[in-house]
């Protein structure tokens, strides 16, 4: 009887951490992407036009992958996080194992080979900040 009364006492306590790190898995590399559009330059924008084709194939194929990559990237960074705090590489380790998929699946046209901005995103940016600063 103690040992089912200290487990009764343990799973909610586990649950509210597996939410917790769940949500602080998904919040965190979502932070860590957010950028302004200018800061990226017409130097670093995208300039292609995918095919119907590339498209479907994108969508169906390389962004499920590249989701899986991501979450499976950012439990591993967790996991590793204090060996890699100790050795002091965690802006790396986030980089390779987070942001560069990340960057693959959600900073990409649908379709496009190269992740960014395209020139169309920008000149929108623009436009838009432009009309507000307008008003």
């Amino acid at each position: 009887m103690i040992t089912r009364g200290l487990s009764m006492k343990i799973m909610p306590r586990a649950g509210r951490l597996t939410a917790a790190l769940l949500i602080s898995c998904l919040i965190l590399p979502q932070s860590l992407w957010a950028q302004d559009a200018t800061m990226m330059g017409r130097e670093g924008a995208v300039d292609e036009n995918p095919n119907g084709f590339a498209m479907l194939g994108d969508f169906l194929v390389a962004r499920p992958i590249g989701l899986v990559l991501t979450a499976g990237g950012a439990a591993l960074w967790l996991v590793s996080l204090p060996f890699t705090l100790l050795a002091g590489n965690a802006n790396e380790a986030a980089d390779t194992l987070i942001l560069g998929p990340g960057e693959q699946t959600f900073m990409r046209c649908l379709g496009c080979r190269q992740s960014g901005y395209t020139y169309s995103d920008i000149d929108q940016y623009e436009k838009r900040k432009a009309a507000s600063a307008d008003e």
